[in-house]
């Protein structure tokens, strides 16, 4: 019999898509759609939105009504994420700080206090054969001059050094560091420059650090440079007081005021070497010149044995480029003479003086009692190899 339809006898009839009853027995089987509300209702034909992350591979079976979906924890890194194997449960990313770098650790800490403030009162760091007289000068102010001064006295006294600081500056920061009384009646700088007083007279010894001495300034002293115009020998007052001091010192540090009148020249008449704190910014550098120019012309006319013997860096921010930049142009011109410690910007060296100590003793772990003591400890090392004329 000829077939009723177009259609060859030999191929079966296939199903219509959009046909909800189905087609004949021998039709092969729809996949079912995913199930949306009831998983009883019979999958149907519905357009479904393009998957913009991973296609999905297709599959031999039928995929199930509902499909479990895990949901990727939240540490989980992203490869995870895309059906990769789940990572182990001990994973941490690494943009998460551990313990020890977040946190410095506290043994490291003691230890470093415990060499600072050395209980032991050995002497750790070489004495000179002769008086090391220091002046620390210079002309700006705010660059750490009486920072600097406290700060290397304390630590040079811990550590077996006698040390002698004189307060030359009118407003007496270091006397405040030191913990040492110079309110006005108190004998001062000012009676041995204008009275002619005796150092020794004068002279006190720092409460809770051996080995360290004071010589005081009071608001009396701001009227010195006016007075001092009409003496004899106005330079070298301050020169004549330290050596007539019957005792031996191994460093006598003068503190300078943030200029260059008759008090910072009598420093430069009576000191051997000038410390000079350079803080890392252009303005320091700027007043370095002038500064350089005075200690040439006392040198030339009142004091051929000075020289600049020791540079110190403070207040290095090393986010900072400008920080970078003036460091390598204070080294480049002054080679040597800069001392490798750096002293960083520390709030703890800020905190100290309010409590009447040192960084040294306020905070013996702190980054900033570390740079000073370091800085320290390469004054001694460098007085050893290279003795300085005696001043006693």
């Amino acid at each position: 019999m000829r077939p009723t339809s177009g259609v060859p006898a030999n191929v079966p009839p296939t199903r219509d898509p959009l046909d909800p009853t189905g087609g004949p027995a021998n039709a092969p089987t729809a996949r079912p759609g995913p199930a949306r509300g009831n998983a009883a209702v019979p999958g149907r034909y519905e357009p479904q939105p393009p998957v913009s992350a991973v296609p999905q591979q297709p599959t031999s079976q039928s995929a199930p009504d509902v499909v479990a979906v895990e949901v990727a924890p939240a540490d989980t890194p992203p490869a995870a994420a895309y059906g990769a194997e789940a990572a182990d449960s001990t994973y941490v990313s690494r943009e998460t700080p551990t313990r020890e770098e977040d946190d410095p650790p506290l043994a490291m800490e003691a230890m470093r206090a415990v060499q600072i403030l050395n209980p032991s009162g050995e002497v750790t760091m070489p004495r000179p054969e002769r008086t090391r007289v220091m002046c620390v000068a210079n002309q700006k102010g705010g660059v750490g001059k009486t920072t600097t001064t406290v700060n290397l006295a304390v630590a040079l006294a811990l550590h077996g050094n006698r040390v002698l600081v004189v307060d030359l500056d009118p407003q007496g920061n270091a006397s405040t560091g030191l913990n040492v009384p110079h309110h006005t009646g108190v004998p001062d700088v000012y009676d041995c420059l204008i009275e002619g007083v005796p150092l020794e007279d004068v002279a006190q010894a720092v409460e809770g650090i051996p080995n360290l001495w004071c010589v005081p300034a009071t608001i009396d002293l701001a009227g010195a440079e006016i007075e001092l115009v009409s003496v004899v020998a106005r330079e070298s007052r301050l020169a004549r007081a330290i050596a007539a001091y019957p005792g031996h010192f191994d460093y006598v540090f003068i503190d300078c005021p943030p200029s260059l009148g008759l008090l910072t020249v009598n420093a430069l008449v009576a000191a051997q070497e000038v410390l000079i704190p350079i803080q890392c910014e252009y303005y320091a550098l700027e007043g370095l010149n002038q500064l350089i120019n005075n200690i040439n012309l006392v040198r030339q006319h009142l004091n051929p044995r000075l020289e600049v013997s020791t540079i110190l860096l403070t207040m290095y921010d090393r986010r900072t480029r400008l920080a970078d930049a003036v460091e390598q142009d204070v080294r480049n011109h002054f080679g040597d003479k800069v001392l490798q410690a750096v002293i960083p910007r520390n709030v703890r060296v800020s905190e100290a003086p309010s409590y009447g100590q040192s960084v040294m003793t306020y905070d013996p772990g702190s980054r900033g009692a570390t740079s000073y003591f370091e800085a320290a400890q390469e004054i001694a090392e460098r007085g050893v190899k290279e003795p300085v004329s005696r001043n006693a």
